[in-house]
Formats: structure tokens, C-alpha cells, sequence
């Protein structure tokens, strides 16, 4: 039976975070950022993640912190100064930590050039102890390679080589301002595989412009010729408030809630038919790949990055924009690029925004991770992790449970569980939780 309309078209947060970004506050600067830091425990390692704000093309689907620019002269003057954000960074640090995952997203990290990719990791490796087992990952727009800049990815050091598709149909490539062909991409998958590098994930939309149950399964059929260790399935999200560009995709060329909902189902039915095992709301993985074994053993996480198997607690985000990650909350730096530039350059912190955790936070926090995670989590457990401060959240949970009329959710087991009805509307679920979401106040993408 198909949801109602108003759970389709219901918008709640991604939860890549809690509380989520659109609550970061001013309140929360460079001198925090210090504090945490410093106070980082000594070898526990943490992830990297790096931001680079660039383009040559624009494509109107995106919703990340980034900007055209058909010249490099802009993009090389921002890397001397990311250079020395990872330089304070790291002498902040002192070389207590060690660095056990690396993530450069963007905008196009591979718009660099192959002699500056291998300069940044220079760097990188120069300024921290990146640990000889890190995961490297790189976001790829396929338009940007060529076999100097695969030569440059395999000598960054890169692990998993992380592709945008989107879709092939060529009527929803048009509307997104997005021209790829399958040859360029299986080139750039193929070249990755012969310079050793292991892992390949592949990102692909639907609820885009033009797509239909048909082409977004066509779209699938052809990546999974590629075969790709893990691929990601979003749900497009169509905030052109926030991002001007979207406003070139008409209201009226996106699928209706129901649409949406059908195609997420047809592209989530292939997949697992081809063998891959669903990882939370829209990753897939290979029986083997270390996605899969981490969600086998209760281990996934949840960041600004997607789901991931990196068990560091800590995030240190580097580049306009990027958000880290602590024990004790977020940090944002300023997404301005010229800002950002300038900031750093002055001696500074770019950090402007983000959010200290109180106590319940913290529950709440987990709770919401774990269920976009596991789809479900456990009274014992989050007693043991936060002791008497869990039960005001685990009494709501059986509220919750008690009064939900369309099998959504339940109590077993001692613990709170979605069930296999309710898992599309994960996020809805999760929103029962959060404590500073309002639906009239705050603005967010589709549910489902």
C-alpha cells in the first residue's frame, strides 16, 4: 500500500548531524576551536576532511558550498592558503594525533591539478602521522580525468575513488547541467582499478528532473556494469532557497512524492538483487566491503560525508565551509571563500559558527545516529553510555512506540525498533526526536 501523501512529501533533516547545521549559532568561534583541539586525547586517531570550493562547470542539482570559476589562478591561491590552515592546524596538535582517515570533497577536488594533488599530499603526510592503514577517499567528477590526474590520485595515496553520476539519461543530464557519457565514467573507474586503487563507490540520484522509474533504473542497470564495491542512492534535494542555481530546475520537471517514492523502491529493489546489502536509508555495499562488515557489527556511522566505516569520533573539517566534528559538538568555518582566505591569513581560525552538546544533546545524538544507522537502538546501551540522563529520551521512545498506529515502530527487545514498514520514513522518526526541529521555521528537502 503506498504511503500517505503526507508522509511523501513531509520535509525533515538529512541527520548527518544533531543538532543539524541550520541550529549552529555564532556563539561558538576560532578560541573554541582552539580549546578543542588542544584537548584532543593523544593517539586516538582522527579523520581529515578537506574542502575545495571549486568548478569549472556549475551543475544545477548541487547543493554543496561551491563556486565556477573557468580560471586557475583562483584555485591555486586558495591552496597556498589551505596549505597553512593544515600547517596551524597541525602545530596545534604537535603531533599527538594521528590521522586514520582523509576525505577531500567539494565541489571537484580533481578540477586540481596532478602536480598540486600530489603537492596537497605532501603536505598532508608532512604535517600529520597519516597512519599506513587510512582510508583515502576523493570525490571524482569523471569530466575532469585523464590518466595524469589518475597517475596523481594513486600517488595522493587515494583508497576508494568516489564517482558522480547522477543519471545517464541524457533529458535529465541536460536539465541538471551535467553531460556525462557511461564510456567516460567506466574509463575513470577502469584506470583507478589498474593503479591499484581498491575501492570504487559510485553516487546516483533519483527525483531528479525528468526521471522517471524507468530511466532511473536504466541509470542503475548501467553502473552496476561497473561494479562498484558500495554506490549511494540519494534522494535529490531541491533547496533552491538556499542554492540560486537550482532555481534553472522547474518545480514542475521534479517527480511528486509518489514518483519519488516509486523510484527510490525500483533502484533499492535492484540493487539488492544484484547482490549488494542495503546499508542504512541509501547506501549499498558488497557482502565484503568494510561498509557491509561494519554495519554487521553495529559499527556504521553517520557524518557530513554519508554513512562510513571510519571509527574516529572526531572530524577536523579544513577548507570555506567545512564542518568538524568533536566529542564536545560542530565547528563550521566561514563558507565565503575570500573570507575563509583572509581569516587564515591573518593568523586565525576560520571557524564563524557551530554548536557545544549539552548532556541531552548528546543522547539525542546518539539515538538519532543510531537509528538512521540500525533502524533501531537499545535501552541498556544508552543507559550504559550516559547512565540516568538517558531516561527522559527512552521514556519518550516508549511513548512513541505505544502510540504509533501505522506499525511504523515498536518496543522490543528492550529497546526501540523501526520496522521493516517504517524504514523509508526513517527520517521522520528520527525528527520525533529532535528537539530544535519546528517544521514551520526551519526548511528541508523531502523525507523520502
Amino acid at each position: 500500500m503506498l504511503p500517505a501523501a503526507a508522509m511523501l512529501d513531509a520535509k525533515v533533516p538529512r541527520y548527518t548531524s544533531y543538532p543539524t547545521a541550520p541550529h549552529f549559532h555564532a556563539g561558538v568561534g576560532s578560541e573554541t576551536a582552539r580549546q578543542w583541539m588542544s584537548a584532543l586525547p593523544a593517539e586516538k586517531p582522527i579523520s581529515l576532511y578537506l574542502h575545495i570550493p571549486f568548478c569549472d562547470r556549475l551543475c544545477w542539482f548541487c547543493a554543496c558550498h561551491t563556486k565556477q570559476t573557468l580560471r586557475y589562478e583562483p584555485v591555486s591561491a586558495y591552496l597556498q592558503i589551505l596549505h597553512a590552515e593544515i600547517a596551524a592546524v597541525a602545530r596545534l596538535l604537535d603531533g599527538r594525533v594521528p590521522v586514520g582517515a582523509i576525505h577531500l570533497g567539494g565541489g571537484s577536488p580533481t578540477m586540481l591539478r596532478p602536480e598540486d594533488l600530489i603537492a596537497l599530499g605532501g603536505r598532508l603526510r608532512g604535517a600529520f602521522e597519516v597512519l599506513q592503514d587510512a582510508e583515502i577517499s576523493i570525490e571524482i567528477d569523471p569530466n575532469d580525468m585523464d590518466d595524469e590526474r589518475l597517475d596523481a590520485l594513486a600517488e595522493f595515496g587515494m583508497t576508494r575513488a568516489s564517482l558522480g553520476i547522477q543519471d545517464f539519461d541524457p533529458r535529465v543530464q541536460k536539465a541538471i547541467n551535467r553531460l556525462q557519457s557511461f564510456e567516460q565514467t567506466a574509463y575513470v573507474v577502469d584506470g583507478a582499478r589498474a593503479r591499484g586503487i581498491g575501492s570504487v563507490n559510485l553516487d546516483l540520484l533519483y527525483g531528479l528532473p525528468h526521471q522517471t522509474v524507468e530511466s532511473a533504473s536504466a541509470t542503475l542497470r548501467q553502473a552496476l556494469q561497473l561494479k562498484p564495491d558500495r554506490m549511494a542512492l540519494f534522494g535529490y534535494a531541491h533547496v533552491p532557497w538556499m542554492k540560486k542555481h537550482q532555481t534553472q530546475i522547474k518545480d514542475e520537471w521534479l517527480p511528486d512524492g509518489a514518483e519519488r517514492y516509486a523510484q527510490a523502491e525500483a533502484v533499492r529493489a535492484l540493487a539488492l538483487d544484484a547482490g549488494y546489502r542495503a546499508i542504512g536509508i541509501d547506501h549499498f555495499a558488497l557482502p565484503a566491503d568494510a561498509l557491509t562488515l561494519a554495519s554487521q557489527q553495529g559499527l556504521l556511522r553517520r557524518n557530513f560525508q554519508g554513512y562510513s566505516a571510519d571509527r574516529c569520533d572526531t572530524i577536523i573539517g579544513l577548507g570555506p565551509s567545512a564542518i568538524s566534528q568533536f566529542e564536545q559538538g560542530y565547528l563550521q568555518n566561514t563558507p565565503a571563500t575570500g573570507d575563509y582566505m583572509r581569516r587564515i591569513e591573518e593568523g586565525d581560525f576560520a571557524t564563524v559558527r557551530g554548536v557545544a552538546l549539552s548532556d541531552d544533546d548528546r543522547v539525542r545524538r546518539w539515538v538519532i545516529e543510531k537509528l538512521m544507522c540500525d533502524f533501531r537502538f537499545s535501552s541498556h546501551e544508552a543507559r550504559r553510555r550516559f547512565g540516568t540522563i538517558a531516561g527522559d529520551v527512552m521514556m519518550q521512545a516508549r511513548r512513541l512506540a505505544a502510540m504509533e498506529s501505522d506499525a511504523l515502530c515498536e518496543w522490543r527487545n528492550d529497546g526501540f525498533e523501526i520496522t521493516t514498514k517504517g524504514r523509508p520514513f526513517v527520517r521522520l522518526i528520527a525528527a520525533r526526536f529532535d528537539t530544535y526541529f519546528t517544521a514551520a521555521t526551519t526548511r528541508h528537502s523531502v523525507a523520502v
